[in-house]
């Protein structure tokens, strides 16, 4: 798994790892952590750094964070180990997400405020990448992208592809080279993320998601801002037109 000196040479890592606000640090810590491990930022099995080194990467205390590892831990995403080679490791919850139930949880109104919000943040990210992204920031584009193309075609792959979706979207923020909007689009996907996706599991949903995705990171690649914030507004607003329809589907049923 990936070791402490690859997370930090990744803009999605930095911005996992950046220091927390300072009201509600112990539930902060906890928030982006786990939002982390439900988009797959953290891997499952990977080594978080140490106590010393995580808490001041994250700007609280050590006993700030011991409260967080405990949260966690609770919650089955972080394993402890003592003793030699020993440490905090990512645990990735294997339960199913209930995404039908969440849906149903949102009205239509807040759907589309959502979508106004998350579409601005990825337009906005998407079009200071093009500005910004150096080579290496592109590439991890694409390597989600061959990712995503692997596991369309494999059997029951839907949670992986809403993991795979949400680490492409954040790895477009890391490209922007801001923290900020890139904390604020894992704390989106976390929250709408993978409801997002329900639409592309139906027949040639799959395709069609990625020709969106490739056409925003190949816009980012030529440096066209403006091209890549709207196709990232476009791609965000569309999801949500069709998520609502699903929602109105639901409500029906």
């Amino acid at each position: 798994m990936g070791g402490v000196g690859a997370m930090a040479a990744s803009g999605s890592h930095l911005a996992v790892f950046a220091p927390v606000g300072g009201a509600g640090r112990v539930d902060a810590v906890v928030r982006r952590l786990a939002d982390a491990i439900a988009l797959g930022l953290l891997a499952d099995g990977e080594q978080l750094p140490s106590e010393a080194e995580l808490a001041a990467r994250l700007g609280v205390s050590t006993v700030t964070l011991r409260e967080a590892l405990m949260a966690l831990r609770q919650r089955g995403l972080v394993e402890t180990r003592r003793g030699r080679g020993g440490g905090s490791f990512v645990r990735t919850p294997r339960e199913p997400l209930e995404l039908g139930a969440r849906l149903r949880a949102f009205a239509v109104d807040e759907l589309r405020d959502l979508g106004d919000h998350y579409a601005a943040i990825a337009g906005a990210a998407a079009r200071l990448a093009a500005r910004r992204a150096l080579p290496g920031d592109v590439a991890p584009l694409w390597r989600s992208l061959d990712d995503m193309a692997t596991a369309s075609a494999q059997a029951g792959s839907g949670a992986a592809l809403r993991r795979l979706d949400g680490r492409f979207h954040v790895e477009v923020a890391a490209a922007s080279q801001s923290a900020r909007l890139t904390q604020e689009e894992i704390r989106l996907q976390a929250d709408i993320g993978p409801l997002l996706w329900l639409p592309y599991d139906e027949p040639g949903g799959h395709h069609e998601a990625t020709a969106q995705h490739r056409a925003i990171a190949e816009a980012i690649r030529r440096g066209d801002p403006g091209e890549a914030r709207d196709l990232a507004e476009r791609h965000v607003l569309d999801a949500i037109e069709r998520l609502i329809e699903l929602r109105l589907r639901l409500a029906d049923a």
